[in-house]
């Protein structure tokens, strides 16, 4: 794959995106988001890639939207902002529901989109220099097409504050308050997803697939009648798949799964 705004490395079975627009901070425009989609979308079905990691190249991870973006679209009509703001969606959406386990590696500061882009992301490592901020409402905006992943990574009682005050984030706090999985030394960020990416080799792959599925659709529900039903006809029917029947039966034969490297 080759793209302007985006630089692709394999590292064994994990695919290293890269945001490539150090000089402007990854600032996002409408060509990195169409790439973004189209990277994620088809990584998540390329069976040789077990992993992707979301990073940015130079000083920051995202500092959200590039300028001359921001510029283009205040001359846009309501319409022509709405198919605008469903591109952004779909890129998040991209991330967030591709078949490959997603890890944001970040650095630096993650403002406005690059907070989005670490919200769709369903593992989040952030250096310890890592600053996050919803500066949207200082702009007169808000961070409409980010919420719905936003949310669900901090909770709504965090939102309230920071979506409200537009307040830096240090990583510490966004590891405190459950927006990141974990803070460490910006020279081990590596170190922490290669400890990361080794686990998620021993996970089957339509397993880990399935099990992202499994979390959208148990998210903010009641355990009910239904939701019961739906989880014992969801693991009934996984106990028959492929998958299964060769993990249960490694585990007992002592050996390791064919998926594992």
């Amino acid at each position: 794959m080759s793209y302007q705004t985006l630089e692709i490395e394999i590292r064994e079975a994990a695919a290293w995106v890269w945001m490539n627009r150090p000089d402007i901070h990854n600032a996002l425009d409408e060509v990195m988001i169409a790439e973004l989609t189209d990277a994620f979308t088809t990584l998540g079905k390329d069976i040789s890639v077990r992993a992707i990691v979301l990073a940015g190249r130079g000083k920051s991870f995202s500092a959200g939207a590039d300028l001359g973006w921001m510029k283009r679209a205040a001359t846009f009509s309501e319409e022509e902002n709405r198919q605008d703001a469903l591109k952004l969606a779909k890129m998040l959406q991209a991330i967030a529901h591709c078949s490959k386990p997603v890890i944001a590696r970040v650095q630096g500061a993650a403002f406005g989109g690059g907070v989005g882009l670490t919200a769709a992301a369903d593992i989040a490592i952030a250096g310890e220099h890592a600053k996050f901020c919803l500066s949207e409402v200082k702009l007169g905006l808000v961070p409409a097409t980010i919420a719905p992943y936003v949310v669900a990574a901090m909770g709504e009682r965090q939102a309230r504050r920071y979506f409200l005050t537009a307040e830096v984030i240090r990583a510490e706090r966004a590891r405190e308050i459950g927006f990141v999985h974990e803070s460490c030394a910006d020279d081990q960020l590596d170190v922490m997803i290669t400890e990361i990416l080794a686990a998620l080799k021993l996970a089957a792959p339509d397993a880990v697939d399935v099990a992202k599925d499994l979390i959208r659709s148990v998210s903010n529900r009641q355990l009910d009648e239904k939701l019961m039903g739906e989880t014992a006809e969801l693991i009934a029917r996984q106990r028959l798949a492929p998958e299964a029947r060769e993990g249960l039966t490694a585990f007992f034969e002592k050996r390791k799964a064919s998926w594992v490297a």
